[in-house]
């Protein structure tokens, strides 16, 4: 069962994270088939942009607990999406958790509806946002981010805008993305590639230096006990035991 829907629309290609009853968590399969699919939008001549999107009411709750992602597949599939040479675009109408938040950030362009939220809910699971932290730290405004990364609050999409995770947001957000769409299908593919090449050249400077770093932290939080009993108080729907 394939947790990618798939659709295309003049030479947008749009890719749907279609695994509602895990809240499109980011599986090892998830993330597997989502690296295939932009594969094979990077092969195809005809597709000019990706849109990146959901069913259900959650983008992406972040890692599935049960099944994660080895870490380096997750540093591989976000910057697969930035070194992509065709603009790719997040489209959300619902709630971004986690490393949900490292796949927007990885996007060009990233929108949602009003009433989609935001969380870094790492630390309170006693983990980092490490491995996510590659594209969101260049992208974003650091005071703004220091408080949601250490206390794991919400975020409205007007504030999500204003700290960089989102380029815009609206009541209805295909409404947001239709001038954008019509300005990517008037531009060069060349003109694209080149500019996108540009405008992610810092991203990707921060993946060559610290990829490996973050790739160990994650991987050694994640093992930890403190971790165990974050995840497990999590899946039991319980306080940690920290909790004051």
């Amino acid at each position: 069962m394939t947790s990618i829907g798939r659709t295309r629309a003049r030479g947008i290609e749009t890719l749907s994270l279609d695994s509602a009853d895990t809240r499109n968590a980011l599986s090892a399969a998830l993330v597997g088939e989502l690296a295939d699919a932009l594969t094979d939008c990077a092969k195809d001549t005809g597709v000019r942009a990706v849109v990146l999107t959901h069913t259900g009411n959650t983008f992406c709750a972040g890692a599935d607990l049960r099944d994660p992602p080895p870490p380096d597949a997750l540093v591989a599939l976000l910057r697969q999406i930035v070194e992509l040479r065709k603009p790719v675009l997040a489209r959300v109408t619902g709630h971004v958790r986690a490393g949900g938040l490292g796949l927007l950030a990885a996007c060009d362009i990233a929108a949602a509806s009003t009433e989609s939220t935001f969380a870094f809910t790492e630390v309170r699971i006693a983990v980092a946002p490490a491995v996510i932290s590659l594209p969101i730290l260049p992208r974003t405004d650091p005071r703004a981010l220091a408080r949601y990364y250490l206390t794991g609050e919400r975020l409205d999409a007007a504030e999500a805008v204003r700290t960089g995770l989102l380029t815009a947001a609206g009541d209805d957000v295909d409404a947001v993305l239709r001038p954008v769409l019509d300005g990517l299908r008037r531009s060069s593919p060349q003109g694209l590639a080149e500019t996108k090449r540009l405008l992610t050249a810092r991203v990707l400077e921060a993946f060559d230096r610290d990829a490996a770093d973050l790739t160990a932290l994650s991987a050694r939080l994640f093992a930890s006990p403190q971790a165990r009993e974050g995840m497990t108080a999590f899946l039991e729907r319980r306080e940690p035991s920290w909790v004051l």
